[in-house]
């Protein structure tokens, strides 16, 4: 993981073929992460568009990682899985996709789910909501001082922030220790995506 822009993917808000154009121009702004999340029950799209949105990342040096569909990770290849706390157990994920998997977990606003997922072998730990989400409207809020209290914790672990994060207000989660940026809408709703992925890695 070597991005500090994390962009979380929307189906809703990137129908069709909007979502790899959008995904596209992100990574040609430079972002080196995508996560792909679809929360629809059709498989076979699903499966084509994650093996799409995979393709273009290995064309752009960039890893793409599921969101909760451990076997979807697993069927296409994918660099790794992002797991809510209702998920498989990240446990389970290690043993289905193998040491070099990347596993995040959602810790919401929680030191202590965070600790059972760093004992649990996750690579990286994702705090948030911090501000108002499209994406997540009804998630409990974190204080922004959850991320140097989980950086004083937890050392060097790669720590992802996200809900309603925007230039505007990235900077102080930054400063607070944050490693990345988990960026929805405040990205692809963009009118220039390249641009705004390359605004967001200049913080």
């Amino acid at each position: 993981m070597n991005s500090k822009l994390y962009a979380i993917t929307d189906t809703q808000l990137l129908p069709g073929d909007k979502l790899f154009y959008a995904v596209a121009a992100a990574l040609t702004g430079g972002c080196k992460l995508v996560q792909y999340r679809d929360k629809s029950g059709d498989h076979a799209r699903r499966l084509f568009e994650a093996k799409s949105l995979l393709a273009l990342c290995i064309q752009h040096q960039a890893q793409l990682l599921i969101n909760d569909d451990v076997s979807l990770a697993q069927e296409i290849g994918a660099h790794g899985v992002h797991l809510g706390q209702g998920d498989t157990n990240p446990v389970a994920a290690r043993i289905i996709l193998g040491s070099q998997a990347i596993i995040g977990v959602t810790c919401h606003d929680s030191l202590a789910l965070a600790q059972q997922a760093i004992k649990d072998s996750a690579n990286y730990i994702a705090f948030g909501r911090f501000f108002s989400s499209n994406t997540k409207p009804d998630a409990r809020p974190a204080p922004i001082s959850l991320i140097s209290e989980a950086r004083a914790q937890f050392g060097q672990i790669p720590i992802a922030v996200i809900g309603g994060i925007t230039l505007d207000n990235g900077k102080q989660l930054l400063a607070a220790g944050a490693d990345m940026l988990a960026v929805c809408h405040s990205l692809f709703s963009a009118d220039d995506i390249t641009a705004q992925a390359r605004k967001f890695i200049e913080l």
